[in-house]
């Protein structure tokens, strides 16, 4: 990933997405066995979306980053490296990489294209969480697909289709008023 094209301007959008992302993860409801029902799988999606695959992943990269060395910035004001490596670690981890399922979604055009690319980012995100809770909770995989899947995909469906809906239309007000 080349980063040597970043402007200030981008730079800027990619603090204003990581500020979007900490802001969300707050907005949580505490789950039982730890993993937390939050607004981040909201918000990184759409930072995909809005500003694009390589800026996405960066914004969710510096949030993780953050996260990750004690800022607390994941769900609950919580950081550091226990949690990246914790119950819910598998999901924290593949934040970047629903960023990029979401740019990629973003550059293809149409709804239908936009809506499999997050939706596939969402499955790879479900699949990494629950990984890494069966690992660290000596589970099963029926165990965490109950605890970190069946909860959440309501919500996650909601919040896909809000993706879809409110991402272009956000990306274009901001193009339209030369802000991108």
């Amino acid at each position: 990933m080349n980063t040597k094209n970043l402007s200030v301007r981008d730079i800027c959008h990619m603090g204003v997405f990581t500020a979007i992302i900490t802001v969300c993860a707050q907005l949580s409801i505490p789950m039982p066995y730890g993993v937390p029902m939050s607004l981040q799988t909201f918000a990184i999606p759409l930072a995909g979306v809005v500003l694009g695959a390589k800026k996405g992943i960066l914004s969710t990269l510096i949030y993780v980053l953050l996260g990750a060395i004690g800022i607390p910035v994941f769900a609950g004001f919580t950081g550091g490296l226990g949690i990246v490596i914790g119950p819910t670690g598998g999901f924290i981890l593949s934040f970047p990489i629903m960023a990029l399922t979401a740019g990629i979604g973003e550059a293809k055009s149409g709804k239908i294209w936009l809506l499999f690319w997050l939706t596939l980012g969402a499955v790879i995100n479900y699949l990494c969480g629950m990984l890494i809770f069966s690992l660290v909770m000596s589970s099963g995989l029926k165990t965490a697909f109950a605890v970190c899947v069946l909860p959440f995909f309501p919500m996650d469906i909601v919040k896909i289709v809000l993706v879809v809906v409110w991402g272009r239309m956000i990306k274009q007000m901001l193009v339209k008023s030369k802000v991108l």
